[in-house]
């Protein structure tokens, strides 16, 4: 019990190291927030008009734009990580008495929490362009618990991509893969309507099934059998997003 106290209060002061940079970078930190919410008026006013699905666009289209703000959010933390690497702040943390892991799990906690906060924010100008739920509460709470798997999962592995990248460059650009991803999913148009060689890339994918059990959730519009195959890979790529990071944390620490 000890040792966990340790490592959670060394956490806890890496993750409001992490906070406070992010909060000194208010351009970075504006970007962050705005982007996701300017695409889904894009697509909304748009594009949407475009585009036939069952119910509201805005409905349909509210699941893959959360997707979207957690890549977003993957290529800031990614890129911290790395900036960390290049200035020798690892190193010189590495020499304290301290949990070995803390400075990992306080950028993911802080990638989280900006993570979930422009989710919130999604919701908020959703809510104010005329989005609404019939979902119960217990729909909701569902939701939010897929919603947090999946943040954590993108979340540890932008901290891997950062170690794995030799430069904050790099590492923003690795995380170009995770932006990409929802656009080929159900997230803005249905699957039905691609081509059957990119279809079956697009159904067995990450991003699809976490968007349709959001989507069923909230809106009664997508698939709910696909609650299990979303909890499943959101808990696989967070565990291997972590043991990726922990491995190359110590790969570094012994170069």
């Amino acid at each position: 019990m000890n040792r966990l106290a340790v490592a959670l209060a060394d956490s806890s002061v890496m993750f409001r190291r992490a906070l406070r940079h992010t909060m000194r970078s208010k351009d970075t930190l504006l970007i962050s927030m705005l982007l996701p919410v300017l695409i889904m008026l894009l697509f909304v006013y748009v594009f949407g008009g475009a585009i036939q699905v069952d119910g509201p666009y805005l409905d349909y289209v509210i699941p893959g734009i959360i997707l979207l703000c957690t890549g977003f959010g993957a290529s800031i933390t990614a890129t911290a990580v790395a900036t960390d690497l290049r200035t020798g702040a690892v190193d010189r943390f590495r020499t304290l008495p301290m949990f070995r892991q803390a400075l990992l799990a306080g950028h993911a906690g802080e990638g989280m929490l900006r993570n979930m906060v422009a989710v919130a924010l999604v919701f908020a100008v959703g809510v104010i362009l005329g989005f609404r739920s019939g979902a119960g509460l217990s729909a909701w709470l569902l939701a939010l618990l897929v919603i947090v798997l999946f943040v954590t999962a993108i979340t540890w592995i932008a901290v891997a991509l950062g170690l794995l990248a030799q430069n904050p460059e790099a590492a923003g650009g690795f995380t170009y893969a995770i932006m990409f991803i929802p656009y080929i999913s159900s997230a803005f148009v249905p699957t039905a309507t691609m081509p059957s060689w990119l279809r079956g890339f697009a159904e067995h994918q990450p991003a699809t099934p976490v968007i349709d059990t959001i989507r069923a959730l909230l809106t009664t519009a997508g698939s709910a059998s696909s609650t299990a195959s979303a909890v499943f890979w959101s808990i696989g790529l967070a565990v291997l997003g972590y043991l990726c990071a922990t491995a190359l944390f110590a790969q570094r620490a012994k170069t």
